[in-house]
């Protein structure tokens, strides 16, 4: 009989993770993984068959009363076999106690709400190539400057608004890692945006886009597009922040993929009017 056992991941598993969320169709950025295994070294599990992994969840602990839950993954030859819920429970386990988050996918969405999950929103994943930068200015005194150069501080108190914990060792590899370009916004010293594109095997993502106003949101987009002028871009929009999605619909992008996002108990307390995308649908 066949033995199974649920373990921590180790490097050369965040890269099995990575090539598991391309076939899911999750276009994950290339080097996510650099910044992902970091935030939570623990947080990383697989269910090993006969010592081959087979099944996995990402259950990352941030600050002492929240979590994220992602990269839920059965590999399809074990399907429907009891692996993938074994996964699962280890990795709830591992966040007992705590707010928990998830990016729910239509087909998982009603196992997500018998285990206590509530929707809050949706994130809409507009992609396309960028046509232009819809006309709008950001206004007098405000600068992009690259995000590595601001104070990380600085940057990870601005994160705050928009996540209900920190996380400051994840947001030093995530602007530092060298496939991608993070611009911050900034009038007067005080940050009014934050956005990174990433590379990846598909559309480039983008995330986060943080702005105090479509205008500014606009110039942070249409900067990181004339980082690679031609070159498709993903952006997973919360459907709450209306004005996020007439932003997408006048640079000409479209939907071409949606989850859930769900969370044990209320939901935390962000500002979504400036979210104009969220960091990611794995880690959160």
């Amino acid at each position: 009989m066949a033995e199974f056992e649920v373990t921590g991941a180790s490097v050369d598993d965040i890269t099995q993770l990575g090539e598991w969320a391309h076939d899911e169709g999750w276009n994950p950025g290339r080097s996510d993984g650099h910044a992902f295994f970091p935030a939570d070294p623990g947080g990383f599990l697989f269910g090993r068959l006969d010592g081959r992994a087979v099944a996995s969840i990402s259950a990352v602990r941030y600050g002492t009363d929240f979590g994220f839950v992602g990269f839920y993954i059965a590999t399809p030859p074990v399907r429907g076999q009891g692996y993938g819920i074994q996964v699962w429970r280890a990795g709830i386990e591992r966040l007992a106690g705590r707010t928990i988050g998830l990016d729910g996918v239509i087909g998982q969405q009603e196992n997500y709400r018998r285990s206590g999950f509530r929707r809050a929103w949706n994130n809409i994943r507009y992609e396309g190539v960028p046509a232009g930068d819809a006309g709008a200015r950001p206004g007098d005194g405000v600068r992009l400057l690259h995000a590595r150069t601001v104070p990380l501080a600085q940057l990870a108190a601005y994160d705050r608004r928009f996540f209900p914990a920190p996380r400051d060792t994840f947001l030093a590899a995530w602007v530092s890692l060298p496939d991608r370009t993070a611009l911050a916004a900034v009038r007067d010293g005080e940050l009014h945006g934050f956005a990174v594109r990433r590379a990846a095997r598909g559309a480039c993502r983008v995330g986060p886009l943080y702005a105090s106003s479509p205008e500014i949101a606009a110039t942070l987009l249409d900067a990181l597009a004339a980082t690679a002028p031609g070159t498709p871009l993903a952006i997973d929009v919360p459907d709450v922040n209306q004005q996020s999605v007439r932003l997408m619909e006048r640079f000409g992008l479209t939907p071409s993929f949606e989850a859930a996002r769900m969370y044990t108990g209320p939901a935390p307390d962000v500002d979504l009017a400036g979210m104009y995308a969220v960091t990611s649908i794995e880690l959160g």
